[in-house]
């Protein structure tokens, strides 16, 4: 079993870093409120630090997830980040999802004092990550890379290394671009199906079972017809994403026009007070 720290322990990184404390692994959690980190450890054992450095130190692995392109600066550089605290050939693995920039730059960083790095961004939601099923898209050494996976397994359904640095993030990006048209395209067929007097459930029963089947469509249909979107993945978080997936379309030259406009949709849901909801909220702006 590994030395492990773990940097960040929001709705995913309590149970991921839990996961990890459940097979076995000598555990170091972090997190900005040190509340959090407490109640992570009187759940799972192993012991809190206050600073990433002090986690960090004679770990094996380093594990984020955390907000964004700043938040992962400020646990990675400087005094009491966790590269100080890391010694010469351990890895970082960052689940965060944030921009292949970032992690290009940190990376460098990385390997210039001796460290592994890799870019690990996961799908699957908060259930995913209480049930230990996340899908993990990588990038990085393939050395790197072959050493982290056994460690990324405790949480994983599928992982898969998809080239150099921030190629995982890139990945991420595919993924959150298919989720926004998907959940779009959804919301759309439900609040069509309600005007047109239809019973949503009992066509979803019917239409998840051909081409029109999603995940969205199984997982979050009825909570859509119910009004109800505290589940998985907020608004807030959304609009970040697809920022960084707009931004790299614009330095690639890729086309994205239907993200675009769901972006737009999703700053709607925003305006209706909807920060917090989940992503299928879509729905909210069509009723």
């Amino acid at each position: 079993m590994a030395k492990l720290a773990f940097l960040g322990l929001g709705v995913m990184g309590f149970p991921m870093a839990g996961h990890l404390a459940a097979k076995g692994h000598q555990v170091v959690v972090y997190n900005r409120s040190a509340a959090k980190a407490q109640a992570w450890v009187e759940k799972h054992g192993g012991v809190s630090a206050a600073t990433p450095r002090e986690a960090a130190a004679g770990a094996d692995f380093v594990l984020s997830c955390v907000g964004n392109d700043d938040d992962l600066r400020a646990i990675c550089l400087g005094e009491d980040g966790a590269f100080a605290g890391m010694a010469k050939g351990a890895i970082f693995v960052d689940h965060t999802t944030v921009s292949a920039t970032v992690t290009r730059e940190l990376s460098a960083v990385a390997y210039d004092e001796g460290l592994g790095f890799v870019d690990a961004p996961v799908s699957g939601g908060q259930a995913g990550a209480e049930n230990g099923v996340l899908s993990i898209m990588c990038g990085g050494t393939e050395a790197d890379y072959v050493a982290a996976e056994p460690v990324m397994a405790a949480y994983a359904r599928i992982c898969r290394r998809l080239g150099d640095s921030g190629a995982g993030q890139l990945a991420k990006m595919m993924n959150q671009i298919c989720i926004a048209g998907l959940v779009q395209g959804l919301a759309e067929a439900l609040a069509f199906g309600q005007k047109a007097g239809l019973d949503g459930e009992a066509v979803v029963e019917v239409i998840s079972q051909g081409a029109a089947g999603s995940w969205q469509m199984v997982n979050r249909h009825k909570t859509m017809l119910a009004d109800q979107f505290d589940f998985g993945f907020a608004v807030d978080w959304m609009r970040k994403d697809l920022k960084i997936c707009l931004e790299t379309a614009d330095v690639i030259g890729a086309s994205l026009p239907v993200t675009a406009l769901v972006d737009q949709f999703y700053k709607d849901v925003q305006r209706l007070g909807g920060n917090r909801n989940d992503t299928s909220s879509l729905i909210r702006r069509l009723k």
